[in-house]
């Protein structure tokens, strides 16, 4: 077998050159030296073809020595930095109770004979909510009221008798005795019927339903419940470092999720007289009208508690950037943006105070300020940001 011939080297790109048992040469593609010198080709051209440009727009002059792209100023929207009236506040979360508040319940024991009221139902106070089976007291009424009658005429016969002097005084002591036990038995079995006729102890809005008719209820068996929610009592903590800023008579207000878009007027009228010794907080209590019932028991609200009024530098929010626990904003200086590091207060609608690192009227960045760096060259206008509104 004769030996296999030696290629050159372009040849041993393109194929391999093996002996065939035939004698005859056998050429397949070697495609992983085809990729390889292919890709390291490509390399090359591109390579020259970066040079050539770079050596050509430095000699003409048409673009920076490095061989970059040159670009104009960055568009942005500014705001000026001004002095605005802000309030300062005590946040707290409270929960709202009724003015009154009562679960109602029977007395004795006895029956349900008639139910008066619905669920949820406005009454007066003293409407009859449930009347129980009062048959028997009304039979020993009836007997009472018969032997008060008797009583009394025995004692009047009585009195006009010793009036003549034809009795003596004893018997007519004997008779008023008589007459005022007699009408002590009427009145304790008029109030054993009045303990069967549940009423409202005060107007307000009950509950639901707990009993129907023919229900055998028992001392404090639950009936309905009954609450006043004309006034809602808001109850709250706040530190006891805020407490100097509370007095009776305070005007706050107070939110809800559940209204979102609407504000709760409330007046402080009672502060506690202790201090939670765990928490360090004091508990407060506000009352707010409810004419139209809208608020109800156990409701979480947020109460904001305004305390000093006072003028403070504010910005944008949005001019705000903030590294690490570090905060910084954009101001511009001829043409051209700056950045200014600055110590933040609190915020309000969308504003944020300035305490230091900032003056009045200074020009700060509020759209755009991500595609600026400092000391890159910008060009501005003045953005229409909302001011935040002054909170009576």
């Amino acid at each position: 077998m004769p030996p296999a011939p030696i290629c050159r080297l372009e040849e041993r790109i393109f194929c391999r050159l093996p002996v065939s048992k035939s004698g005859t040469l056998k050429c397949l593609p070697h495609l992983e030296d085809l990729l390889r010198y292919l890709i390291l080709f490509l390399a090359m051209f591109a390579a020259g073809a970066c040079d050539s440009l770079n050596s050509g727009g430095a000699a003409a002059g048409k673009g920076p020595k490095s061989g970059g792209f040159s670009r104009g100023p960055t568009f942005v929207l500014t705001q000026v930095a001004t002095l605005r009236e802000i309030r300062d506040e005590v946040e707290a979360i409270g929960t709202t109770y009724a003015n009154e508040s009562v679960t109602v319940t029977a007395k004795v024991t006895d029956t349900v004979s008639k139910v008066n009221f619905e669920d949820g139902q406005t009454v007066e106070k003293g409407a009859v909510l449930v009347e129980l089976t009062k048959r028997e007291q009304v039979a020993l009424l009836d007997e009472a009221e018969a032997n008060l009658n008797d009583a009394r005429i025995q004692a009047r016969r009585l009195e006009m008798l010793a009036a003549e002097g034809t009795i003596p005084l004893s018997q007519l002591d004997e008779a008023h005795a008589r007459l005022s036990a007699s009408e002590a038995r009427y009145q304790s079995i008029v109030a054993r019927i009045q303990d069967r006729l549940i009423q409202a102890p005060f107007s307000g809005v009950l509950g639901f339903r707990e009993v129907s008719e023919g229900t055998l209820v028992t001392p404090g068996s639950t009936i309905t419940t009954l609450d006043d929610i004309s006034i809602i009592k808001l109850d709250f903590s706040i530190p006891e470092v805020y407490l100097d800023l509370v007095e009776v008579g305070l005007q706050l207000t107070a939110e809800s999720s559940a209204f979102s878009n609407r504000r709760f007027e409330a007046t402080v009228r009672t502060i506690g007289s202790r201090i939670d010794e765990s928490t360090r907080s004091v508990t407060v209590r506000a009352h707010i009208n409810n004419p139209d019932g809208i608020l109800k028991p156990g409701m979480l609200l947020t109460v904001h508690l305004y305390t000093t009024t006072r003028e403070s530098l504010m910005v944008p929010e949005i001019a705000l950037l903030q590294r690490s626990s570090q905060f910084f904003v954009y101001t511009i200086v001829n043409g051209h943006a700056e950045v200014l590091q600055v110590r933040t207060g609190i915020r309000r609608d969308g504003w944020i105070e300035v305490l230091s690192g900032l003056s009045e009227n200074q020009t700060v960045i509020t759209e755009g300020v991500i595609k600026v760096r400092d000391g890159s060259s910008v060009t501005t206008e003045l953005s229409e940001v909302t001011s935040p509104e002054k909170k009576s």
